[in-house]
């Protein structure tokens, strides 16, 4: 009774991930996953860290609720990694203290803003090959980026080929609108869509037309190759 009394008495928060180095750096507990050749963010990290180090790692996607459990973190770094995916709700229940997010040096083409603009984190989102649209342009409008490394969000891809290659700022600053050019798509693929809706339309008219008048050309030659008598 007095072990198991102990064991519910041990802080299971303060339990270390077997892959990872957990210690204290200014009083501030740290967890250091580096070069542990980790696929996934690992589930046992202590809720009372306050750094967590997942670089150079092989971590491919960040799932919804990752960092929920962890309300005292004020720096996240997840760079060289070959993250790829982000939910919309990887980040949701980060504390409001989060000062840092590193997703620099990943596989990331393009991200769900609503998973960024929520965070008061200045955000390092340089050496991705990002894939220049609306919801990137967002946010670099409205999030708080690391100013060092701005200028290396380049654009992998984007809407027209002279801005492939070239910074997103300076993209930008040229005077595109990647909203703009959103909107317009959308536009265009809503006309597309009424008419061919329309053409279905007139399609089905035609035909019930043409089905009827030959009906009736039916049975109008049956009537007349019936004898005189029975007409």
């Amino acid at each position: 009774q007095a072990f198991f009394c102990l064991l519910l008495c041990i802080p299971w928060g303060s339990s270390c991930p077997p892959s990872c180095q957990c210690m204290e750096r200014a009083g501030a507990k740290a967890v250091l996953c580096s070069s542990r050749h980790l696929e996934e963010i690992p589930k046992d990290i202590p809720r009372d860290m306050v750094f967590l180090k997942l670089d150079a790692n092989s971590i491919t996607r960040i799932t919804s609720n990752a960092f929920r459990h962890l309300s005292h973190l004020e720096e996240i770094d997840l760079s060289r990694n070959a993250i790829e995916k982000i939910d919309r709700a990887a980040f949701k229940g980060v504390p409001a203290g989060l000062r840092t997010l590193d997703l620099s040096s990943n596989c990331i083409r393009s991200i769900p803003k609503e998973a960024l603009l929520a965070l008061n984190a200045k955000l390092r989102l340089a050496n991705n090959p990002w894939h220049c649209e609306c919801a990137l342009q967002e946010v670099l409008w409205e999030a708080q980026l690391d100013p060092d490394s701005i200028q290396d969000i380049t654009c992998h891809m984007a809407p027209w080929e002279e801005y492939v290659g070239k910074p997103l700022l300076q993209v930008l600053d040229a005077g595109a609108n990647l909203c703009s050019v959103h909107q317009r798509s959308m536009d265009v693929a809503m006309l597309v869509a009424m008419f061919g809706w329309f053409a279905m339309v007139i399609g089905y008219i035609i035909c019930y037309v043409r089905h009827n008048r030959d009906d009736a050309c039916g049975h109008g030659g049956h009537l007349r190759s019936l004898p005189s008598s029975q007409a």
